[in-house]
């Protein structure tokens, strides 16, 4: 859609405060397609929500009201501490155009800044803090969000899948994968178990971010300090260790997840506990008995699931992620098979750091 007409037809549909002077494009845009609006008022944050990733746009939009009214309550600054959403001028929280696109739209929190990826410790404690702050501000919520993608870190879903990938083999490649899908089946049973935890409420359902990479954290501009989650499309109910998990994955990698050399790629053991110790200092009081024991597992469940979904997309011929070359999700299977090896050659220390915090 021309910026002319996103900047005409679809912000006149909110009810934002001030005249509409410049509407540009913000950031890559992998999911949705982002804009910032501009005013003689306040800026905003505009984006039309990827209907292929989440068929329930409305029902996604539900869940971050609830979830932000929520925060809204307990902390200082209202308008800087959690996302603000405007509705549409129907009252809505979002607005469909006649192509069925869904637009929706929050206000833009001034004098803040994002960082890619945590380059140091620090930077990982830092993210360890948001996720932690943000589980915290919503430990006490007890509604049941909406599952906006459905089976997401539900290892008995995924096996559903990798069942069905195996069986079909429509790119005709497992042939040539004994070692990695053997690598798969040996765990088959240990993620069993842990998930199995989940579904009894061993394990009990909080609100999860499930995208708890650091540049889905504000940080102020002025003092440097965390300030608050942002892109809430993916919040759901799951147990809070997969948030813990998914950043360790990211953060603590030595190197990139599709380096195809594999001798760059292994746990950073600086990375995690700096993270976790960030996340502890927020978390660790209203985190159960169950969860502290099995907070140092949490990485390599989710780092386990990544391979699993990288090594099923490339049996079924590469139809879910982007890939830049043929093999590339196999280079990702890889590297994520390797980044486990380490985590389960360093399990002890990794339950060790988390005791110490406790």
């Amino acid at each position: 859609m021309p910026l002319s007409m996103i900047r005409n037809e679809i912000t006149a549909q909110f009810a934002l405060e001030g005249k509409v002077l410049d509407v540009k494009p913000l950031g890559e845009g992998f999911i949705n397609d982002t804009y910032i609006v501009s005013t003689d008022g306040p800026r905003y944050i505009l984006q039309r929500k990827n209907k292929n990733v989440f068929p329930d746009v409305p029902a996604m939009m539900d869940n971050i009201a609830a979830v932000t009214a929520h925060i809204k309550k307990k902390v200082k600054e209202p308008l800087r501490e959690t996302l603000t959403i405007i509705s549409a001028k129907d009252g809505r929280l979002f607005y469909q155009d006649s192509e069925g696109e869904y637009w929706a739209v929050c206000l833009f929190i001034e004098g803040t800044i994002t960082y890619d990826v945590a380059e140091t410790p620090e930077m990982a404690r830092q993210g360890g803090i948001g996720i932690g702050r943000f589980q915290s501000l919503l430990s006490d919520f007890d509604k049941t969000l909406a599952e906006v993608i459905k089976g997401f870190h539900n290892i008995r879903w995924r096996f559903k899948q990798w069942d069905e990938s195996l069986a079909a083999d429509k790119a005709g490649r497992i042939g040539a994968l004994s070692e990695e899908i053997a690598f798969v089946q040996e765990r088959r049973g240990r993620m069993l178990k842990f998930w199995k935890m989940v579904e009894d409420g061993v394990l009990p359902l909080r609100v999860t971010h499930n995208d708890t990479k650091l540049s889905n954290f504000l940080f102020d501009k002025a003092s440097g300090k965390l300030l608050c989650a942002i892109d809430l499309d993916t919040v759901m109910n799951s147990t809070s260790l997969n948030d813990v998990g998914d950043a360790i994955r990211s953060y603590a990698n030595n190197t990139v997840e599709d380096n195809p050399d594999l001798s760059k790629v292994w746990l950073r053991m600086d990375m995690y506990d700096a993270y976790m110790d960030g996340y502890l200092s927020e978390r660790k009081e209203t985190l159960t008995a169950s969860e502290k024991q099995w907070l140092a597992f949490a990485p390599l469940y989710i780092t386990y699931e990544q391979g699993l979904r990288f090594l099923m997309d490339y049996i079924d011929g590469d139809t879910y992620y982007k890939i830049a070359y043929p093999e590339h999700n196999l280079v990702r299977t890889r590297n994520q098979i390797a980044l486990l090896r380490s985590m389960e050659d360093n399990y002890a220390k990794m339950q060790d750091a988390v005791r110490k915090k406790l």
